[in-house]
């Protein structure tokens, strides 16, 4: 196929696959949702089910955009993520790097923008799967905890949005201080796309003049006991966390190793 109507081909698979999103969201809200809240009385069971349903759709959504000829993508260390109670931190270069993560995580909890739960494509998904809003700033990290101690893999994108254009990783400290307060290792994911798309500021139908293929790399746990020493106060345990995991993810999305020294 010649290369600009290819590129023709995958905006319009590009499009198909985000209006086929938005009906299944509503899909969800308004037919499965209520089913599952009417059939399931025990909270977290329901919960459990809910995140089921979203993580099977994620997975065919995903599957829709590679059938469709929108994107191609690799995972490696998949088996690192069959545990519970995972605190996982991800770099952001896209915007579906959560649908990715999601898919790929058995009873994934994430921080869900508050926007979000407002959305009428979204609302139904993010309330029946219990994702923690970001709006209570001052109860996040207290409930991000406890959604790792009730056995939850919790996805964290630690830049608080899609990486910026210039590619230089910058890190807000809220992944540090779950970690160091609930006294749990990282299990970090490093994801590359190229060429890229769907990145910050740029429409969805501005798609790259060729295939765009997602690397996802499940990285071996970084142990935070190094971190908290003794006589170290929490706030330069967390500091110091959040500058290792910044010169990690920005060594490792270029293709090099950072070891902890």
């Amino acid at each position: 196929m010649p290369s600009y109507l290819n590129r023709c081909w995958r905006i319009f698979g590009t499009g198909l696959s985000f209006i086929l999103f938005g009906a299944g969201g509503l899909l969800l809200r308004f037919f499965v949702f209520p089913v599952i809240h009417l059939l399931v009385r025990k909270s977290e069971k329901r919960i459990r089910i809910s995140r089921q349903v979203i993580r099977f759709s994620f997975i065919f959504f995903i599957g829709i955009m590679r059938f469709l000829g929108v994107l191609r993508y690799s995972v490696s260390g998949l088996e690192r993520l069959d545990r519970e109670g995972l605190l996982i931190v991800a770099n952001h270069p896209t915007l579906i790097d959560t649908i990715f993560l999601v898919a790929l995580t058995r009873h994934a909890d994430c921080i869900v923008k508050s926007e979000l739960w407002n959305n009428p494509f979204t609302h139904g998904p993010v309330h029946a799967a219990g994702y923690i809003s970001n709006k209570n700033n001052n109860e996040l990290i207290e409930d991000c905890i406890v959604s790792l101690e009730k056995g939850s893999n919790l996805i964290i994108f630690p830049e608080g949005t899609r990486t910026s254009h210039d590619g230089i990783i910058r890190l807000k400290r809220g992944a540090a201080n779950i970690a160091i307060r609930g006294k749990r290792n990282i299990t970090p994911v490093i994801i590359r796309c190229s060429p890229l798309t769907l990145e910050k500021n740029t429409k969805w139908w501005h798609v790259p003049k060729c295939l765009a293929h997602f690397q996802i790399e499940i990285k071996e746990d970084v142990d935070i006991a190094p971190f908290i020493r003794q006589n170290t106060s929490e706030t330069l345990a967390v500091r110091r966390l959040t500058d290792y995991i910044e010169n990690y993810f920005n060594r490792e999305h270029k293709g090099r190793s950072y070891e902890l020294v």
